[in-house]
Formats: structure tokens, sequence, C-alpha cells
């Protein structure tokens, strides 16, 4: 009985904030728009069967003939994993600095990734936009310098939003992957330079492979808010940006259009169960080669 009740825990959850949301969310991209309150149409007043006879795919038929959902779709994968890369170039070696550094200062430089969550996620992206534009910061610090001429453009562009990606999610890269070198055994290390590797080549045959996993991890924690982002493209990547949070946001509360964007927020919740899928298989293999 214990067990059942704590296994229940968890499931219910996901039902009620999970399976039932998407079960309306997919009910309503099966409609069609209307002047009503809400704006589609049949609903469950109309009746069960009657409004299960009115349901249909017409919006899913309505993406795949119109270039703008599937464009965005192309170009919020690419900019998502794009800067699901940046973040693990820049991520992995403060992880591994992190790792290796006394272990009196660990907590500190933990405290210090986590820090930016102390701030609100919106005044953080609005910072950098004093920061990328034509007058900003960054500008007025490079004509200072003398490296720059004129002030460069970086704001409202691609350049920008992967900016703001990298250091938005950048602690979500660090923590899994720090989490998995501090695990590793410093002996390893030592026995594959006994056998004549280099630091280097020690550090990819045997430091790399053993943080796998929580490079997997942090990827997946980055690449998955990532794709679905709407603020920081709509502040920093301006109208030039096209990402599929955008389109939907603009589905939703400019266009009204409900079925259609329920239909874009179906496919966007399949294209992620993709890489969801993935991940689990491949750590269930790692268990089952383990055993």
């Amino acid at each position: 009985m214990r067990r059942a009740v704590l296994i229940a825990v968890p499931y219910a959850w996901l039902l009620a904030l999970f399976l039932i949301p998407f079960a309306v969310v997919f009910k309503i991209s099966l409609s069609d728009i209307a002047l009503a309150i809400p704006p589609y149409t049949p609903t469950a007043k109309d009746g069960i069967w009657t409004m299960l006879s009115q349901l249909d795919f017409e919006n899913f038929v309505f993406l795949t003939q119109d270039d703008l959902y599937w464009k965005a779709y192309v170009s919020s994968l690419q900019i998502a994993l794009i800067s699901t890369l940046f973040t693990l170039l820049v991520g992995y070696p403060m992880a591994y600095a992190m790792a290796r550094a006394p272990e009196q200062w660990r907590p500190t430089l933990l405290m210090l990734v986590i820090l930016p969550f102390w701030t609100s996620f919106l005044i953080r992206v609005y910072a950098w936009v004093g920061i990328l534009s034509g007058e900003g910061f960054l500008n007025q610090f490079l004509l200072w310098v003398g490296i720059v001429d004129t002030p460069l453009t970086i704001l409202n562009t691609n350049t920008a939003v992967y900016i703001g990606i990298v250091y938005t999610y950048l602690p979500f890269m660090i923590l899994p992957i720090y989490s998995a070198l501090d695990r590793l055994d410093g002996s390893l290390i030592e026995a594959a330079e006994d056998l004549g590797c280099s630091r280097i080549k020690a550090f990819w045959l045997v430091t790399i492979p053993l943080s796998r996993n929580g490079i997997i991890a942090g990827c997946f924690l980055v690449f998955i808010p990532a794709l679905g982002e709407f603020v920081i493209p709509s502040l920093l990547g301006g109208s030039g940006t096209l990402m599929i949070g955008k389109v939907l946001f603009e589905e939703f509360f400019s266009n009204r259009d409900w079925p259609v964007a329920s239909a874009v927020a179906v496919i966007l919740l399949l294209i992620l169960i993709i890489p969801i899928v993935l991940f689990q298989r491949n750590e269930q293999r790692q268990v089952e080669d383990g055993r």
C-alpha cells in the first residue's frame, strides 16, 4: 500500500499537469476557429458525440501547406542546436575548472553559477539590450579601445539571440557536467598518464567519455527550452528572427487562432519527445550493459 501511494504521487502530478493539459490542447488543435468565447468550435456544450464528430485534422494539413510554419520549425531547430553547441563549448571548461578547483572553493563557485537565478529572467534579458544596442556598453567599449570605428550591429540579429540563450542557459549545462566530473576518479587519469598518455590525450580518452552522461544531460537541458524560446528572440532578435515560439505567441494572442496555435504546440511537443525518448533508451542500454 505504501509503495502504491508513493508511486501514485508522481503519476498524479504527471496526469494533472501534463496529460490533461495536452489532451485539451490536442482537442483544440482539431477544432475550428470561431468568433466566440472560447474562440473555437465545437465545445463540450454542443454535446460529447457532436463535438467528437466535428473534430478534424485540417489545422495540421494547413501547417504543412504554409511555408511560415515549417521554416519556423527549421529555424528554431538550427538556433537551438547552434546555441546548445556554443553553450557546451563555454560550459564544459567552466565545469572542468570547478571540478578541479580546491574543495573549499567549490561551494563558492557553485553559488556564482547559480547566482543569476536570483534575478528575474526578464530583467537579465533586458540587460543584454543595453549591452548589445548600437549605443550600448559593448559598442562603447570597442570604440573606446579602438577595435572598431563604427558601432557594430548586434542587437536584432541571430547573433544576439545566440548570446542571450548561451548566457541564460549556461548554468543548465555547467551543473550536470560538473556533477559528472566531480565523481570522476582521478586515479584513472593518473593510470592513463602512467601508460604513456599525455594530459591532452588522457583528457580525450578518459575524461570526456566518463563525463558523457553529464554532457548529454546538459545538452538536453539547454536544447529543449531553447527550441521553444520566446522572450529572448522577441527582445534580442527582433522581427528578423523566426522561431516557433514567436509564431506560437502571434497565433494565440494576435491572430486569436487557437486551433492553429494548438496544432503548432502539439507538433513542437512531438519534436521534443523524440530526443527525450532517445536519451531514455540510451540510459537504459547503458544500465543493461553495466549489468
